[in-house]
C-alpha cells in the first residue's frame, strides 16, 4: 500500500474522554521512541479533549464532525446522521491523503468513521477496548480489526473473533511513576506522620464524592488523616472554604505522580484511566462507579477489580453513609492495604504500551 519511504504510517481515532485519548497517547508516544520516523496523525473531535490536548503533545491533528448521540431527547440529535455522514466523508479523505499503514482505535464515537475509512483504504486495524463491557464503538468495528486489545478477561464474552483478541491491559503513559514518598508530601505541604487520603472525582468534578468528603471530612481530620482533595473546577468555589493545614483543596491536580506517591488510600471514580493507573502503581482504592456513563461500565470495571481483591467497590448511592467506615476500616489497617497492592501489582500489565507498539510497528514493515 505504501512506499519504503513512508511506511511506518499510524493513524488514531477516538477521543471524547481522557480514557478513551490517553491509552492512545501512551502507544504513539511508545511507538515514536522505538520508530523515530514514525508519522502519526490523530482524529477526533476539535472541541472535546482530543482538540486540545494532541496539538500540546507535537501530534499532527484533524479534526471531524461527529458527536454522540445523547441519551437525552435533543435536538441535537436530530443531526446525528448527518454528522456520521460528514464524518464518515472526512474520515475518507483524511486517509486518502495520509495513507496511513496501520490504524489504531482507542474507543468513543470518533473513532468509527476514522477507522472505518482506514480500513477501506487497507490499513490494517488495532483497536484498543479499556472496559470491562467494551463500548459499542469497539463492537461495531471489531469485524475489521486485525488486532482487538483489552484490559478485562471479562471483556471476551461480548466479543465474536476471538483468535485476535489479546488481553494487553490499558497503555499508560511512560511518564506516569511513583516519586519518594517524603518528597511527594512536600510538594503538598503535608505531614509524614500522618496518613494521607487522596480524593479524585475527574477535571470537572463528582458530586456524590463531593458532598460525601464534605460531611466527613472534620472526622478525618479527628482521626489523623489528612487530605489532598480534587473536587473539579465546577465545584471548587463551593468546597474551597474546607481548604486547611490538613486537608488541601484543589479544582485539579496537574502532578499525578506526586499525588498518587503521597496517599495511603485513595476515594475516586472507576474510569478506565483511574484503574490503568492503580494498577501499575500499586494504589489501594475505594472506587465509586459513576451511575451516569454509557452501558454501566464503571461498575462493571471496579466489580472487576473488587471481585479480585484488588479494590473496594463503593456504589454511589451508598456513599453518603459508608465513606467513613470505609475509609477508617482500611486506611487504618495495614494489612488490608498491603492485600490490596498486592492484588492490584498482580493485575497490572505495565508493559501495554510497548506490546501494542511493538505489534503495531510490526503491522507496518509487513505492508
Amino acid at each position: 500500500m505504501n512506499t519504503a519511504q513512508n511506511k511506518y504510517k499510524f493513524l488514531f481515532a477516538g477521543g471524547g474522554t481522557g480514557g478513551h485519548l490517553f491509552p492512545a497517547v501512551a502507544v504513539a508516544e511508545q511507538i515514536k521512541e522505538m520508530q523515530p520516523d514514525a508519522d502519526i496523525l490523530f482524529i477526533g473531535t476539535k472541541n472535546k479533549i482530543e482538540g486540545k490536548v494532541v496539538p500540546k503533545l507535537g501530534f499532527k491533528f484533524k479534526s471531524i464532525w461527529i458527536k454522540g448521540f445523547s441519551r437525552k431527547i435533543n435536538i441535537e440529535n436530530l443531526l446525528f446522521p448527518f454528522r456520521v455522514i460528514v464524518s464518515i466523508i472526512q474520515s475518507l479523505f483524511i486517509n486518502m491523503s495520509f495513507k496511513p499503514s496501520v490504524a489504531i482505535g482507542s474507543g468513543g464515537y470518533a473513532a468509527g468513521p476514522g477507522i472505518w475509512a482506514a480500513s477501506v483504504m487497507g490499513a490494517k486495524i488495532i483497536l484498543l477496548e479499556q472496559n470491562s463491557y467494551p463500548g459499542v464503538t469497539t463492537r461495531l468495528l471489531e469485524k475489521y480489526a486485525d488486532e482487538v486489545h483489552l484490559s478485562f478477561e471479562e471483556s471476551k464474552k461480548y466479543l465474536r473473533k476471538e483468535k485476535i483478541h489479546f488481553l494487553t491491559g490499558n497503555p499508560v503513559r511512560q511518564s506516569l511513576c511513583k516519586m519518594e514518598k517524603a518528597n511527594a508530601l512536600k510538594v503538598f505541604d503535608l505531614s509524614p506522620e500522618k496518613k494521607t487520603l487522596l480524593v479524585l472525582g475527574g477535571s470537572l468534578g463528582a458530586k456524590t464524592i463531593n458532598q460525601a468528603m464534605a460531611e466527613s471530612v472534620k472526622i478525618f481530620e479527628q482521626n489523623n488523616i489528612q487530605v489532598i482533595w480534587q473536587t473539579g473546577k465546577n465545584y471548587f468555589e463551593q468546597f474551597r472554604i474546607l481548604n486547611s493545614e490538613q486537608v488541601k483543596v484543589f479544582d485539579f491536580i496537574d502532578d499525578m505522580n506526586a499525588a498518587y506517591s503521597t496517599c495511603d488510600l485513595l476515594l475516586a471514580r472507576a474510569g478506565a484511566t483511574t484503574i490503568a493507573e492503580i494498577l501499575n502503581l500499586g494504589v489501594p482504592a475505594i472506587l465509586v462507579p459513576s451511575p451516569n456513563v454509557a452501558e454501566n461500565h464503571q461498575y462493571l470495571n471496579a466489580k472487576s477489580l473488587s471481585d479480585n481483591g484488588a479494590a473496594i467497590l463503593v456504589e454511589d448511592k451508598n456513599l453518603v453513609n459508608e465513606l467513613v467506615k470505609s475509609v477508617l476500616d482500611t486506611i487504618n489497617s495495614g494489612i488490608k492495604l498491603n492485600d490490596i497492592k498486592k492484588n492490584e501489582l498482580a493485575l497490572a500489565k505495565p508493559d501495554a504500551a510497548k506490546v501494542i507498539a511493538q505489534n503495531a510497528i510490526r503491522f507496518a514493515e509487513v505492508i
